[in-house]
């Protein structure tokens, strides 16, 4: 009977067949793992958008009529159209004249105490703020805190584009944070930090702080 004889197997290549599939394996692995590593693109530009809107120096505009914001902020739209346009043509016209009045009534005042005129554009108006500096810088100085500047940023850009000097051309409310009457804000309207520490306080009172007014805003488009 014919006696047959077999190789020696090496070490090598025992090893080899576990080391080739633990290979595949790890390279399945990291293909599977690597899409979901990978950071999100819409995410990150959009935090570089907002690091940059908050650290942009603020120029004044050469013109009154660049400040003027025409957008409804704080109007919530019905089912009816018809039904909208009358409530906010009587919005307008009810904020338009209270604003008048107050405007002159602040004028009546001023003249009466021999007060010399604003500078503002309307009688009795704050003047525009005219300093320098960024919304990074302005939040901070008003007492706001980093972990919050984003449910600003998400406010402000929407009611005034980051514009101290936004006036709305309808209502007359100003600054920031939409005031009305603008004379609400303790010190001046147009100065971006008395205006953000009169909206703190703001949000804080009605909402309990910041995050809780960004999410009204957001379910409701106003606060």
């Amino acid at each position: 009977m014919a006696i047959v004889k077999f190789a020696p197997v090496s070490r090598w290549s025992k090893l080899r067949a576990p080391v080739a599939v633990i290979a595949v394996s790890g390279f399945l692995g990291a293909a599977i793992v690597a899409p979901f590593a990978m950071p999100s693109a819409p995410a990150d530009a959009e935090t570089l958008a907002f690091q940059e809107r908050i650290h942009q120096e603020f120029i004044p505009a050469t013109t009154a009529e660049a400040d003027l914001v025409y957008t409804e902020v704080g109007v919530v739209e019905l089912p009816d159209p018809e039904e909208v346009r009358k409530k906010q043509e009587a919005k307008r016209a009810a904020e338009a004249e209270k604003a008048a009045k107050e405007a002159a009534e602040a004028a009546e005042e001023a003249a009466g105490a021999g007060g010399a005129p604003s500078s503002g554009d309307a009688p009795g108006a704050p003047p525009k703020y005219t300093g320098g500096g960024s919304p990074a810088e302005w939040m901070a100085a008003a007492g706001i805190p980093e972990s919050d500047w984003g449910y600003v940023d998400y406010i402000a850009t929407r009611e005034s584009t980051w514009n101290p000097n936004a006036t709305n051309a309808s209502s007359g409310a100003c600054g920031l944070i939409q005031a009305l009457p603008c004379s609400k804000v303790p010190g001046n309207g147009y100065d971006p930090v008395d205006n953000l520490r009169w909206a703190s306080g703001y949000a804080a009172d009605r909402y309990g702080g910041w995050a809780q007014a960004y999410a009204f805003w957001t379910a409701n488009h106003w606060w």
